[in-house]
């Protein structure tokens, strides 16, 4: 059970020194009486030192009650909060606790687009009014994120001098972490068409993607276009750039994509530990690619609007 004496001082430095308010006194109060009420009610014995053991119980206890994982994580914070202020003050022997922490919520599951709303998606982008030149501009944009699998930070980070594709393009991703990617010929098309109406000049070292102004295109402005297209055709609200970037992961997994390959693609640190550090050779990287993903269906399609 939690001594009476150091819950009463550390709820006292709670209100002190943390000058937390009452409710939120109130609360920390009640997360650990939780604690010490599971120790009573299962006489499990408890001699001021917590450990792993007592800890799952506990954990496992509060899930079989079904409270939420806000609430539970919030009880475990409040634990570790008391048994921190136990140890600094020398009142407990209290072990490393970096093992004390909340069981991390499951990720969210990605949502995506199915290959007809992408491809809509796309091609409404030329019956929008505005220039022919910011058109193909936006046109190119959502083909790197939806037929390459780019970032849109990636995709804006690219220079002039990145023009043309050509069949690889070298992204530096999240980390400063480097990965060349295999460019379906559309989606090259599709830049050097921008390339060759976008009416500003640049150094080499500027940015490819320009707004109307001649300025360096913003992620925000890409997220309005993707507000609006979704607005247009009666997409769902979870459509934003990034949504492209998943469908272009689903859409290969979905069409005999291998998933290690995918993670190559993505440039994602790891789908588990295991795969990590998986190699996946080059010429299978390009097959995968051009073979299964359904933008290669629209190839033909973009040569309409040169």
């Amino acid at each position: 059970m939690i001594i009476a004496l150091h819950r009463e001082a550390w709820l006292a430095w709670l209100a002190i020194e943390r000058r937390y308010g009452q409710n939120t006194l109130d609360a920390y109060e009640r997360d650990l009486d939780d604690f010490s009420s599971y120790l009573t009610s299962g006489g499990i014995a408890h001699d001021g030192v917590l450990s792993r053991q007592v800890f799952r119980g506990w954990l496992a206890h509060m899930a079989a009650r079904q409270l939420a994982r806000t609430t539970i994580a919030r009880r475990v914070s409040s634990l570790r909060s008391f048994y921190r202020f136990c140890g600094r003050n020398q009142l407990l022997e209290v072990p490393d606790l970096g093992w004390l922490r909340a069981p991390k919520p499951p990720r969210a599951v990605p949502k995506s687009l199915s290959a007809d709303d992408a491809q809509a998606l796309l091609r409404a982008i030329f019956n929008r009014r505005g220039a022919d030149w910011t058109k193909k501009r936006d046109f190119a944009v959502l083909m790197l994120l939806y037929g390459v699998g780019l970032r849109i930070s990636e995709a804006l980070s690219l220079l002039r001098k990145d023009a043309p594709l050509g069949d690889w393009l070298s992204i530096t991703g999240k980390g400063g972490k480097m990965r060349d990617v295999p460019v379906l010929k559309a989606t090259s098309e599709a830049v050097d068409d921008y390339m060759g109406e976008c009416p500003f000049d640049g150094e080499p070292d500027a940015a490819m993607f320009l707004s109307s102004r001649g300025k360096p295109l913003g992620a925000r402005a890409v997220q309005r276009l993707l507000e609006g297209l979704r607005i247009e055709l009666d997409l769902p609200a979870h459509v934003t750039p990034h949504s492209l970037r998943h469908a272009f992961a689903t859409h290969l997994l979905g069409n005999g994509g291998d998933l290690r390959a995918i993670q190559e693609l993505l440039g994602h640190a790891s789908l588990s530990t295991t795969q990590r550090y998986t190699h996946v050779d080059e010429s299978h990287l390009i097959q995968i690619h051009r073979d299964t993903h359904p933008r290669s269906s629209l190839q033909k399609s973009t040569s309409q609007h040169d």
